[in-house]
């Protein structure tokens, strides 16, 4: 179910990758005051939205968990989250790296939008030691997904209280008055957004297929050995063999 139609996802995602970093390399001409430095735009900023928008993703799953018990969607919220909180290491590290390039420091505290980004991310890092401390497999579940969904709910309130506040010194790509970007610089930006969406949901496909075949291979061995061994605890989710689709 997971695995199906996963290659031509993959090319689709290398070829999205390419098309729209070659855009922003070539096509979009350099900023006139930072130079190639501002180049790590097309990077870091994607990197950031889709960031928060896995985050919202799986507090959307785990919603649908905790109205509908299915612990499929437990598995797609906690991979949702996985997945986003590894590109919000990216988000940060590129972020990093353009605040040494532009104001000579790597990390500034008084720019309440690299705060607040921190700040979500720290939150959801503690996604996965707060499942792994619940050993019962349904309160995990259960809990995990309040947790996601209040966090989830956080990151818009987040977002806007940010960009309501007056003082800040970080650059803002997407405002109301306008983007400050040229044209070209706007086609390589959303080129590079919509490529770096598809990758996500690309590493997203993969993990829940890794996931249920994982799932898959454990069934079939207790039913041709009578395997029961006793696995330890986990912060990951759990399926029995009767959330199982039979395999095709």
């Amino acid at each position: 179910m997971y695995g199906t139609r996963l290659r031509p996802l993959s090319t689709a995602t290398v070829f999205a990758l390419l098309g729209a970093f070659a855009l922003a390399a070539w096509y979009a001409p350099m900023d006139a005051d930072q130079g190639f430095t501002q180049k790590i735009i097309y990077v870091h900023v994607p990197l950031a939205i889709v960031t928060l928008c896995g985050f919202v993703f799986g507090g959307i799953m785990a919603i649908k968990h905790l109205r509908t018990r299915d612990p499929r969607y437990d598995l797609r919220s906690y991979t949702a989250i996985h997945v986003a909180q590894i590109f919000g290491v990216g988000a940060l590290i590129t972020g990093m790296i353009w605040a040494r390039a532009s104001w000579g420091v790597w990390w500034e505290w008084r720019e309440a939008t690299l705060v607040s980004f921190l700040i979500v991310f720290l939150l959801f890092a503690t996604y996965q030691p707060l499942r792994f401390s619940i050993e019962d497999p349904e309160r995990q579940a259960r809990y995990a997904s309040v947790f996601a969904v209040t966090a989830g709910a956080f990151v818009p309130v987040n977002f806007l209280a940010v960009r309501l506040a007056d003082a800040y010194i970080h650059p803002r790509v997407l405002t109301t008055s306008g983007s400050g970007l040229t044209a070209e610089m706007s086609v390589a930006f959303f080129a590079c957004v919509a490529a770096m969406a598809l990758f996500y949901v690309t590493m997203w496909r993969f993990e829940l297929a890794h996931k249920h075949t994982r799932f898959q291979l454990r069934a079939l061995r207790r039913k041709l050995g009578g395997d029961e061994i006793a696995y330890g605890r986990s912060a990951a989710p759990q399926m029995l063999d009767s959330d199982l689709p039979a395999p095709s």
